[in-house]
């Protein structure tokens, strides 16, 4: 299907943790259409450098005021170049590209590591007032800005990290085994490093229980053409993480 491509004025742009950044800027077309667990492909239109756009995942959308939230981390010369972008600057914007969450479920589950709570914001959003828990893991109390975005959103907040600073010391799969073994979920949601979405996969399968799992990857075109973020599938064949994620059951990517 065609793809949206919009000029985006910036609204707010601010610093909420260690390199990492929220921006939410004015696209009525797209706050119309997106969906949780969807991306946007953007572009700093004062520069042609770097050459191709960046997928960052969508944090928050309000139809009402034609607003989408991104959050990011810095990583490079693409998130860079955004980082230095003001309000009332503008971007290019192409999406929403990719598949969504499901929302069917009466008592959800979301794991998210690092960055990788970026698109459960939305998600959170989008299922209440669903009764909803989250665990949240990264390496310190400092990258726990995040317990604040979360707090009215989810009835149940967990936390895990990786020096103990903050919640349980440990990894939110560690936290995920004892929750799936003490309360009654019929999803899991996860978004977050590769090793832990295998561990989600793989409890969750054990105990009978559907989950999605947002996968993060390198991308160039952003809608399938390219074929550079590829991924194996269980089924013996490959699947392209933008276009035909980036949100899969468990089970299509995970043995």
């Amino acid at each position: 299907m065609p793809k949206t491509v919009v000029k985006a004025s910036v609204l707010e742009h601010t610093l909420i943790g260690p390199q990492v950044r929220r921006l939410t800027f004015a696209a009525p077309i797209l706050a119309q259409q997106a969906l949780p667990g969807q991306f946007v492909h953007v572009k700093v239109t004062e520069s042609i450098v770097p050459l191709l756009r960046r997928p960052i995942s969508i944090a928050d959308v309000n139809p009402d005021n034609g607003t989408l939230t991104l959050i990011y981390r810095i990583v490079g010369q693409g998130t860079s170049l955004l980082a230095e972008v003001k309000p009332g600057g503008q971007l290019d914007i192409m999406g929403p590209l990719g598949n969504g969450f499901s929302l069917e479920t009466e008592r959800p589950l979301l794991v998210g590591g690092g960055i990788g709570l970026a698109p459960m914001v939305y998600l959170a959003k989008s299922l209440c007032p669903r009764p909803i828990t989250i665990i949240m893991g990264g390496r310190n109390k400092e990258e726990m800005y995040w317990q604040e975005i979360f707090q009215s959103l989810c009835r149940s907040i967990h936390i895990t990290t990786d020096d103990g600073s903050l919640g349980r010391q440990g990894f939110t799969v560690d936290a995920l085994s004892d929750m799936l073994s003490a309360d009654t979920f019929d999803i899991v949601y996860a978004c977050g490093p590769q090793p832990m979405l295998e561990g989600v996969a793989r409890l969750a399968t054990a105990k009978n229980i559907r989950c999605q799992v947002s996968l993060e990857d390198h991308m160039a075109c952003g809608v399938g053409a390219c074929l550079s973020c590829t991924c194996a599938a269980t089924d013996g064949k490959r699947r392209k993480v933008c276009a035909d994620g980036p949100v899969f059951w468990a089970e299509e990517v995970f043995s």
